[in-house]
């Protein structure tokens, strides 16, 4: 195991800012509203060959002066205990604050090593006496930084590390084979059960949870090991309709919620079966359609709904009516809160995985194609035939498929979709998305390739012969002159 390394302090003294800097990353939110961070946010960096965990966590208040105080005390508390090293950062600018003093008194009683920053000092030179007030804390050393600008804290990185026990940085391998981690996004409407869901499957309270809408705002990675086999789970923001979102952070979470789907190698889509499906759900699973990741429809707080109104038939009937684009894509009732059918989550995520990297033999592939295109031929082009030559699967997550004819622009969708089912029924894949393209098979092999040369050569050859264009013409011209004046 790395060391763990956590960042705390009061809101809005910079915390993920130096995570991002450290880190090297972007992956926390950074605004100059406090409290943006309410989540522990967990990443990998090194410095100087050691490799160790960060954590950034949202701001301390001993008092409950914010609606989400007590969860991100919480939070911050248990970072704390599994942490190796701290870090307390203090805001340079806004001077020591009672809650600082009181952070610093429950840090004192963990007894682990604690490093004492200054965060937004632009000026290392900065004289100590504007910086008195900081030393009342009883600390010997500060390390005055600038997280924003780098300032300060290579020296402050050094000497961490000097302090940590070695754990040397592994190199990632190149290529995932299947047996790596599975990667899933848990993503839907805001407060539809994701950070529920998410602390359900991963066994702990981990996230914030809260009946106001909005409460998760970065896209929060968690490891979990289920039968030998690991799942990394991220728990989004909630993705609301484009036209009702104006405030500025919540954009950038939409954001992040969006990039997660295009990591993930399957989507659970959630849905409140209390408020029905509406057709945000279905916009949202069509982000998961267009990104290419497996789906699957988790239609949660279950134990809410009336049964004796509309049963599970009647609700999957409409899902699979609404959502037609995905209607490869599983559908489980859930309820987060209670945990009934949760435990068949993975099973299905394994199911849908296994079929997102499945790779057919090219002999079969090619069956398929033609028994496919013997049985229903495509329509004529300009009264010519379209002709299949071959086909190939050329990758996977999702299976993707080429087929060279003599004219793909010609295929048409409905065509393309008959060829795409056959594909699923005969290899088969019916809980993962298929993508099939057309290429035209020319004959012709280009080696030089697109490059500055070669782009070079052919414009130099096409100044060429547009100069023995014009000189021909010249010469036809000069050449008719003559004739007629031969002729008069």
């Amino acid at each position: 195991m790395k060391p763990v390394v956590a960042l705390v302090g009061r809101p809005n003294v910079g915390k993920s800012t130096l995570f991002n800097r450290i880190t090297k990353s972007r992956q926390a939110l950074v605004d100059d509203m406090p409290g943006v961070t309410r989540d522990r946010q967990y990443a990998d960096a090194q410095w100087e060959d050691k490799a160790f965990t960060l954590v950034d966590t949202g701001g301390f208040l001993s008092a409950d002066d914010d609606y989400f105080a007590s969860q991100i005390k919480a939070q911050l508390l248990r970072a704390v205990d599994q942490a190796d090293v701290l870090v307390f950062i203090l805001d340079g600018r806004a001077g020591l604050s009672p809650y600082d003093r009181d952070l610093a008194d429950l840090l004192r009683r963990t007894e682990k090593p604690v490093f004492y920053l200054i965060n937004k000092i632009e000026s290392l030179h900065q004289q100590e006496d504007e910086l008195g007030e900081f030393y009342t804390l009883g600390v010997d050393r500060f390390y005055k930084v600038s997280a924003e600008h780098g300032l300060g804290v290579g020296d402050f990185l050094s000497d961490l590390v000097a302090l940590l026990p070695d754990a040397p940085v592994q190199d990632k391998p190149e290529e995932e084979d299947d047996s790596g981690p599975i990667r899933i996004a848990i993503i839907g409407r805001p407060n539809v059960g994701k950070s529920s869901l998410a602390n359900r499957l991963f066994g702990e309270q981990r996230v914030v949870v809260n009946d106001k809408a909005g409460t998760t705002r970065d896209a929060i990675e968690l490891s979990v090991n289920r039968n030998g086999r690991e799942f990394i789970l991220k728990d989004t923001a909630g993705i609301r309709r484009k036209g009702k979102v104006t405030d500025k952070l919540e954009k950038f979470s939409i954001l992040k919620a969006l990039d997660s789907m295009e990591d993930c190698d399957v989507a659970l889509i959630l849905i409140d079966c209390s408020e029905g499906i509406t057709d945000q759900d279905i916009t949202i699973a069509g982000y998961a359609e267009k990104r290419g990741c497996g789906a699957i429809f988790l239609l949660n707080k279950w134990d809410l709904v009336d049964k004796s109104e509309k049963g599970q038939q009647a609700f999957m009937k409409e899902l699979r009516q609404k959502a037609r684009f995905l209607a490869y894509a599983p559908a489980v009732t859930i309820s987060a809160k209670t945990g009934q059918r949760c435990h068949k989550i993975f099973g299905e995520v394994e199911k849908v995985y296994k079929e997102y990297c499945h790779r057919a033999n090219t002999g079969m592939v090619n069956r398929i194609i033609e028994d496919a295109v013997y049985r229903d031929e495509p329509s004529l082009h300009k009264g010519r035939r379209i002709k299949f030559f071959y086909a190939s699967q050329v990758a996977v997550k999702p299976p993707t498929f080429v087929c060279f004819v003599n004219y793909p622009n010609a295929v048409h969708f409905s065509y393309k979709r008959y060829l795409v089912n056959q594909l699923r029924q005969m290899i088969p894949l019916t809980l993962t998305p298929v993508k099939l393209y057309f290429r035209e098979k020319t004959g012709k092999i280009e080696f030089s390739g697109n490059t500055k040369e070669f782009r070079r050569i052919q414009e130099k050859k096409k100044k060429v012969m547009t100069k023995r264009d014009k000189q021909r013409k010249e010469q036809s011209r000069k050449k008719r002159e003559r004739d007629q004046k031969n002729t008069l």
